[in-house]
């Protein structure tokens, strides 16, 4: 407990400090998971500016105090690459009940060119609640209608939304039609019915993303479409088109969609039925973003714990996964990121590839792998040291963290009520 409090008071220094700015800074001793899959048991990380200078073993290394501003030591600790939360809402809406304070919808059904990153609050009271868990980043993700708009990738410390950017309009996201719609009964029973208007859905998408490509080989337009200008980067390879979808038929008929219209570069999410899939999947290099794990199948022929043991599933069959918390008052519950990944690690899920999950193999999905997702030199210094176990609602704590080599403040409003509550009734 000391030392947590040793800890706490040295990032409050390096946060309030206004005579001394910290550039040159060694972490000793902290159990480092790379996100890569690989460890260093007891490690030195060179900070200097807002980038990671160095970090290796601290086996017979002696440290010089002068070659730093300062050094921490963090012996019995461990330190990640900051978590990333993709396909969230997070810092979108205030309070997700009250219409009026929601910036993630809008009318119409197709907009690709609604940017999710200009309405990012970064004084979300949310906000300061997830990144105390060790998610870092978000990627913030527009919803409704057929194609939602384009999100990006925030950090979740900053003045204002362009402080917080790390990068804008990653990707175009497409809700897939379905081919065949769960219905609920009065009496609560799941049943699957055809979609009578699958035809249709299917033809009005064809429709404009072939005058949408159209558009895109035309040199010199003699109008100029805003809905076709934010389609462009899809076609030219640089952004991922985001295919909202579970079903395997859907996948598979995703996949086709994507060829047919020369899209490149497509991302599964959802995929509840991706295992059906893996070799489709692998053939073309399609990664997949996963729904919550904590969910049952749709077919009670199925394991229970089928979406439990997903991801175990994917990672045999090679396939690119990352987490997310898509759903219910997903905002809220991007704090339990890590211990979704948890749940995957009970279920058979290395604890190292979890990791991964939750960092770097984000990362490659979303474009951004040469900035953060692993501790690794030349990488933006973004991470965070906890003195349990990450994945582990028990033991997780986390005591210092970092965005771009700039201390992250971990205080939140839960924080603040448990010292004022715990003051007024004297609680040790």
């Amino acid at each position: 407990m000391k030392q947590t409090l040793v800890l706490i008071k040295v990032l409050l220094c390096l946060l309030g400090s206004a005579q001394k700015t910290y550039t040159n800074i060694a972490f000793f001793g902290g159990y480092a998971h790379l996100g890569n899959g690989s460890i260093i048991e007891s490690s030195l990380i060179q900070v200097k500016g807002t980038k990671i200078e160095s970090i290796q073993s601290t086996v017979g290394i002696k440290v010089n105090p002068k070659a730093y501003d300062t050094i921490i030591y963090l012996e019995g600790k461990h330190v990640y690459p900051a978590f990333i939360n993709v396909n969230n809402v997070l810092g979108l809406h205030d309070a997700e009940a009250v219409k009026a304070t929601r910036d993630f919808y809008e009318v119409g059904n197709f907009n690709p060119h609604i940017r999710s990153c200009i309405a990012y609050n970064t004084d979300n009271y949310i906000v300061p609640t997830v990144k105390t868990n060790g998610v870092l980043y978000t990627q913030v993700t527009p919803r409704g209608g057929v194609i939602s708009g384009s999100s990006s990738i925030m950090a979740l410390e900053g003045w204002n939304w362009e402080d917080a950017l790390l990068k804008s309009d990653d990707g175009i996201h497409l809700n897939f039609p379905k081919l065949v719609e769960k219905r609920w009964s009065e009496d609560e029973v799941v049943t699957n019915a055809t979609n009578k208007r699958y035809t249709e859905e299917m033809n009005n998408l064809n429709k404009f993303f072939t005058e949408a490509y159209a558009y895109f080989n035309e040199l010199n337009p003699s109008e100029k479409n805003i809905r076709f200008e934010a389609m462009k980067p899809i076609f030219s390879g640089a952004s991922n088109l985001y295919i909202h979808t579970d079903k395997a038929k859907d996948i598979l008929t995703a996949i086709n969609f994507s060829k047919k219209h020369k899209v490149s570069k497509i991302v599964v999410v959802g995929g509840k039925e991706a295992y059906k899939v893996t070799s489709d999947l692998k053939l073309n290099k399609v990664p997949v973003i996963l729904n919550r794990v904590n969910d049952l199948p749709d077919s009670p022929d199925e394991d229970i714990d089928l979406i439990n043991q997903l991801a175990a599933r994917l990672i045999k069959d090679s396939i690119l996964f990352c987490f997310q918390m898509e759903g219910d008052m997903e905002a809220m519950q991007s704090r339990n990121l890590p211990f979704n990944a948890g749940v995957a690690v009970a279920n058979g899920l290395d604890k190292e590839m979890a990791i991964s999950a939750l960092s770097l193999n984000t990362a490659k999905i979303l474009g951004i792998d040469k900035l953060v997702g692993s501790l690794e030199a030349g990488k933006l210094a973004t991470f965070f040291i906890s003195e349990g176990d990450a994945l582990d609602i028990k033991s997780h704590n986390i005591v210092l963290a970092y965005i771009g080599g700039k201390p992250v403040n971990l205080i939140n409003r839960q924080f603040e009520l448990y010292q004022k509550y715990k003051n007024k009734y004297g609680v040790k």
